[in-house]
Parts: structure tokens; C-alpha cells; sequence
């Protein structure tokens, strides 16, 4: 603080000037007075001379509490907002697997009804086909059966054909038929039939021989039978020949 030569006297002594450099400098050495009250820190510190005053540190190196506290909140905040990005992130990532995990499970539902869907259409299928092949081999048995029906009834026919074919004649056979019965007369023990032969009245005993195998074996009032050897009848009528 530089502070204006001042001159002092006394009584009995020479007056004497003191610049204002050793004026502060002897403030300085008496160091200031605690009693006197300095708002607005005009003071400057005092350091014994043996001690070597330390250099006075930068702004850089003593940073305001202000400043620091400023830093401080701003270096919390990039740090929190660096938490938040990086928890945005995995929500972000969180929320995209399970939207794809949605859309998977959603496609996988979908392909799984549509497998389902084409299996029950198959099973329909084939139970029509089944149905169908059912009626066509049931068809086939009843054409299998209408064919051995019918070749059944063809052998059938074929053998009856056979059987009922007219046999061949007995000797006299034909000659026989021509013959017409007259009627019978019965005399004692006598059973007699007349016959019409074509030339001529012919009369034969019952049990007599008429043409070569050939026998009377029943004589009645309408009918006389001619019995062969080998079993055959012949009935003769009045009517006609039989």
C-alpha cells in the first residue's frame, strides 16, 4: 500500500522525511494490526525474512471451489448420462429380443397350425381314398361273385343240358310209341290189353314179352305200360301214342 511521505516532528528533535517505500517496509516488519478490521483483503500477508516466501500458485493449480463443484456435477452428470445411454441400450436390446422372440414364436404358432391344418386335410384325404378304394374292392367282389355266379350257372346249365339231353332210343322204342292201346279185358286170371300195332289188333297177357325187351307190366282201363330191361317205361294211351 503506498502511502504518502510523511514528515515527523517533535519537540527538541530535527524533523526528519520517510519516503512511502520504507514506510511500508516498516509496516511490513511490524505486520499488521489485528485490531484494525480489512473487508476487503487490501492486507498483504507477512512472512518472516528467514523464511523464503513460496511462490504463489496459478488458477490452474488452485481451482475455486466454485469452479470445482461445477466440474464435479458436470463430471456426474456425463457419467450418469453415460449409465443412461448404456441402460437405454440393453432396454433397447431387451426390448428387441423379445419382440423378435414374439415374432418367432408367433411365426412358429402360425407354420405349427398350418402343418396341423395340411395334416387334417391329408388325414381327410386319405380316409377318402380308403372309402373309396372300400367301395371299389367291394364292387370288384361283387363282380367277382356275379362272375362265378355266373360261371357257376353256365356249368350249371351246361350239366343240366347234359343230363336232360333226350337219350338215345331203345330198340323199338320208336316203333312202340306208335302203337295205340285199345283197351283190357280180364277173364279168370287172365289180365289181357289190346293194342293197335299200325297193321293190325295185337293182344297181350299182362307180364308178356312184347318186342324184343320190351314187357307188359301194368295194364289199367285208360293205360298200359311197356317196361324194358334196362328199366325204362313207355305208357300208352287210347288216345294217341306216348
Amino acid at each position: 500500500m503506498a502511502i504518502p511521505c510523511l514528515s515527523l516532528k517533535n519537540k527538541g528533535m530535527p524533523s526528519r522525511h520517510i519516503s512511502s517505500q520504507s514506510f511500508d517496509d516498516i509496516l511490513s516488519e511490524l505486520g499488521d494490526d489485528p485490531a484494525i478490521p480489512d473487508p476487503h483483503g487490501i492486507r498483504k500477508a507477512t512472512f518472516p525474512r528467514s523464511t523464503p516466501l513460496e511462490p504463489p500458485k496459478s488458477n490452474k493449480e488452485r481451482p475455486r471451489p466454485e469452479a470445482f463443484n461445477s466440474q464435479n456435477l458436470l463430471d456426474q452428470i456425463q457419467k450418469f448420462g453415460g449409465f443412461l445411454t448404456f441402460g437405454a441400450c440393453v432396454f433397447g436390446i431387451g426390448i428387441a429380443l423379445l419382440i423378435g422372440y414374439e415374432y418367432l414364436k408367433t411365426r412358429s404358432e402360425s407354420q405349427t397350425q398350418e402343418s396341423l391344418k395340411e395334416i387334417f386335410e391329408l388325414k381327410k384325404e386319405f380316409a377318402q381314398l380308403r372309402t373309396e378304394l372300400q367301395m371299389e374292392q367291394y364292387e370288384l367282389y361283387e363282380i367277382i361273385d356275379s362272375i362265378e355266379v355266373s360261371i357257376h350257372s353256365l356249368l350249371e346249365n351246361k350239366s343240366i343240358r347234359t343230363v336232360t339231353a333226350k337219350p338215345q332210343a331203345l330198340p323199338y322204342e320208336l316203333e312202340l310209341r306208335r302203337w295205340r292201346y285199345l283197351g283190357a279185358s280180364q277173364m279168370g286170371g287172365l289180365h289181357q290189353a289190346f293194342f293197335h300195332s299200325g297193321q293190325g289188333t295185337v293182344l297181350f297177357q299182362k307180364g308178356m314179352t312184347v318186342l324184343g325187351d320190351w314187357r307188359l307190366t301194368h295194364i289199367e282201363k285208360e293205360l298200359a305200360t311197356l317196361t324194358h330191361s334196362k328199366g325204362k317205361t313207355l305208357n300208352l294211351k287210347p288216345s294217341k301214342t306216348e
